[in-house]
């Protein structure tokens, strides 16, 4: 069955054409808006953030509460048991001190970085996060206790951000 193909005269068109203007053309940029799940571990995450509080996920099989939560435990691959509230206080697992900003521009104060890991989650569960209220960046140490400081409660959006960053806590 041989169809025969219909030749439609006429000239190929070049992208030069189309940008000279050659050629009728329309150009738009939709104002497009997106929404999206989060998913089940990751929303209760950031609710919880909205109000102030931490939020992990318990797995009563490996006996692990994991933060930030997850909807299944990466070592037994079992559904989540619950979500529990995590103390906002921790220790630094490890720090640094960045004189370049988001941009890649040098600064002359350093922006000070750590992975907390927060008092009540599983070994090995931190948040990656601001430190703040250090005069001297050379007097972190690991294993140094600290604390979340939060946004007033009517600038919270349910962000990560809602943490202003985290502050030594006062020994004694």
């Amino acid at each position: 069955m041989s169809e025969k193909i219909k030749h439609f005269p006429g000239e190929q068109l070049k992208n030069i054409d189309v940008k000279e203007g050659r050629v009728p053309a329309v150009r738009h940029r939709p104002d497009v808006k997106y929404l999206w799940s989060t998913g089940i571990a990751m929303s209760r995450f950031l609710e919880g953030l909205k109000k102030g509080k931490i939020v992990g996920s318990t797995c009563k099989k490996c006996d692990r509460i994991m933060v930030p939560p997850r909807a299944f435990c990466e070592q037994c691959f079992k559904p989540v048991d619950g979500y529990v509230n995590i103390k906002d206080t921790g220790t630094i697992n490890t720090y640094s001190a960045s004189y370049v900003a988001g941009d890649a521009s040098r600064i002359k104060e350093p922006i000070l970085v750590a992975i907390i890991d927060l008092d009540g989650a599983s070994e090995g569960m931190g948040i990656f996060h601001l430190l703040g209220e250090i005069d001297d960046w050379k007097k972190i140490k690991f294993g140094m206790k600290v604390k979340a400081v939060w946004k007033p409660p009517e600038e919270r959006t349910g962000a990560i951000t809602d943490i202003r960053y985290f502050r030594p806590l006062q020994e004694g």
